[in-house]
Order: structure tokens, then C-alpha cells, then sequence
């Protein structure tokens, strides 16, 4: 779908790629950036947590572009293993990437990536594919390891936010946190497990992302 928005703003129903994967690209007046979400296992566009996200960054000037990595049928409860194929992932995020460029009026702005779950394994391996376009990364609750080799290559600033309470996952944040060459933190909010329902966590989750963004892709304008 080619997207005609000179002077538009709003909410648009969008197909992203080859393979048409459905999608929402929400853009806010004086949209400064576009954040590419990538979602994790069992998510995806409708999620209420990557939702919650993707409003706080409209009204904080970023546009968002949220679809679905995954076709129907290729979901956990059909194909498993599609979950985990980065590889594949990262493929059709790299093909979102250049399907903004092609069909949206944000061919030059600067496009930051946050993942979650299998989804942030994704996003940094596009960022190390693509350095010069891919301005910044945010991981939530992510598998950072899962990118294997791409991680010394990423070059985008890179936030990993993980669950005090996150076990498991939050040891192998660590681990890739001290694999990235780039620009880095790791934040851990106390006591949160890996989908952040408790009391105040996504707000944090949320706040550290808006300002990890903020300072990262306003400076590249």
C-alpha cells in the first residue's frame, strides 16, 4: 500500500512489505522520528502493551509503524520455531525499513527500533545491517542474545530494559549488554517479571524508552 500523507496526520491501516503483513502507522503533527516496533513472541500489532508505548511516543512527537513479523499462520501455536527464526524476523523488519522509505513521507527521518522478546534480537540485527538509517534501539524484556554475531556490529545507541524479577532473561542481558560496541545501558526496574504488569512498570518501561529516543534521534533531525 503506497501511502500519499503530504501535510497528513493521523492514524492509517497500512500493509507493510511483499507479503502485505498488516500494520498501524501513527503519525503525530511535527513528528521529529519513526519508531519501528518489533514484536516479540505471541504479539503483535493489537498488543495493549506495545499499544500503551506507541501512544506515549505519538504524544511525545515520535511517529510509530507497529505490524505484525508474523502471518496468521505462522503464529506459536502453528510454527513454533518461526518465533525464534531471527533470521526471518529480521528480514521482514529490514523490509519495513525500506517500505517506509519507499511509500511514506518519512523518507529522511530518523527511524529508531523497539523490540521485545524475540523481536529485539531482530531489531539489532537490522541495526547493525543498516547503520547509517537505524538512529537508536530500545529491547523490552528482549533477547539481545539472540542476535548472536550482529551484536558487536551495532553502532545505534542501545537501551536494554529488563524485569528485576525477569529471571533468566536478565542474565542474558548482561551478557549481551557486555557484547555491544555501541553506545549502551541496561536498566532494570525492581521487581517487575518479563511482561511488566506490575504496578508502574510499563510506565517506567515507557519513560525510559521516550527518553532514550528523545535524546538519541532529536539530535539527528
Amino acid at each position: 500500500m503506497t501511502l500519499h500523507l503530504k501535510n497528513d496526520v493521523g492514524s492509517h491501516e497500512v500493509s507493510v512489505g511483499s507479503l502485505r503483513l498488516p500494520g498501524t502507522l501513527q503519525i503525530p503533527h511535527s513528528a521529529f522520528s519513526l519508531i519501528i516496533f518489533a514484536h516479540g513472541s505471541g504479539s503483535g500489532r493489537l498488543s495493549p502493551r506495545n499499544r500503551m508505548v506507541a501512544g506515549a511516543l505519538n504524544k511525545a512527537g515520535m511517529a510509530t509503524l507497529l505490524f505484525d513479523l508474523l502471518r496468521p499462520e505462522e503464529e506459536p501455536a502453528h510454527h513454533r520455531a518461526k518465533v525464534f527464526d531471527i533470521p526471518l524476523l529480521s528480514r521482514r523488519l529490514s523490509e519495513a525499513v525500506e517500505w517506509v522509505d519507499r511509500n511514506t513521507p518519512l523518507t529522511k527521518i530518523p527511524i529508531g527500533l523497539f523490540g521485545a522478546s524475540t523481536g529485539a534480537a531482530a531489531a539489532l540485527t537490522v541495526a547493525a545491517q543498516l547503520p547509517d538509517r537505524i538512529g537508536a534501539v530500545v529491547s523490552r524484556g528482549g533477547r539481545p542474545d539472540l542476535a548472536a554475531d550482529s551484536l558487536s556490529a551495532v553502532t545505534a545507541p542501545t537501551l536494554l530494559i529488563v524485569g528485576g524479577a525477569d529471571h533468566g532473561v536478565l542474565e542474558l542481558n548482561e551478557q549481551a549488554l557486555a557484547l555491544l560496541g555501541c553506545e549502551k545501558s541496561l536498566e532494570i526496574v525492581p521487581g517487575a517479571t518479563h511482561l511488566f504488569p506490575e504496578a508502574d512498570a510499563m510506565e517506567r518501561v515507557i519513560a525510559l524508552a521516550a527518553e532514550w529516543f528523545e535524546d538519541h534521534l532529536r539530535a539527528r533531525c
